[in-house]
């Protein structure tokens, strides 16, 4: 792969029960076509669960792909995060269990873009002010970096080592 068709971008799981981390870390290496080795913490923000984030190198379009096979599980919190490259935006997903999940494009400083056509539609389907409001919110991925923002900065304490039987 040269370095045009490729682009990077980081995989955070933020909260997993541990019993599915080992399909987690399993449906992303079968995406990004690689053994892992992900570090698994404690999440001090979901007490009983874990914590991982991966640096991935793949084509442009991974992040969907990646978001694709962790919404298989739905108890996941997870974000994925593609960086812009030559002739393609970034992109980062988000998922929280009581919201889904959401997708925007993102600038080559990491900002929310919000389309044109995505702007024609909010002028024309919001009939107030508070509509308004609410709508960009919604685009700005507001509700799901709220409900994230506990998970982000957690993740202090030993790795989890998985013990494997053999034979």
């Amino acid at each position: 792969m040269s370095t045009c068709d490729h682009t990077s971008g980081v995989v955070y799981i933020h909260s997993s029960p541990g019993a599915v981390c080992p399909h987690v870390e399993w449906a992303i290496a079968s995406v990004l076509d690689t053994r892992l080795g992900f570090r698994w913490t404690a999440q001090p923000a979901a007490p009983g669960e874990l914590r991982a984030e991966h640096i991935w190198y793949a084509e442009p379009g991974t992040a969907a792909r990646l978001a694709g096979v962790l919404c298989t599980w739905p108890i996941l919190r997870f974000e994925i995060t593609e960086d812009p490259g030559p002739g393609t935006d970034g992109e980062r997903f988000c998922h929280v269990p009581e919201l889904g999940l959401w997708r925007a494009r993102t600038g080559a400083n990491g900002d929310i873009v919000v389309a044109e056509d995505q702007l024609r539609t909010l002028v024309a389907d919001c009939q107030d002010v508070d509509s308004m409001r609410h709508r960009v919110t919604e685009l700005l991925g507001t509700n799901w970096d709220e409900a994230l923002e506990p998970y982000r900065g957690a993740g202090e304490g030993p790795p989890v080592e998985w013990l494997h039987s053999v034979g």
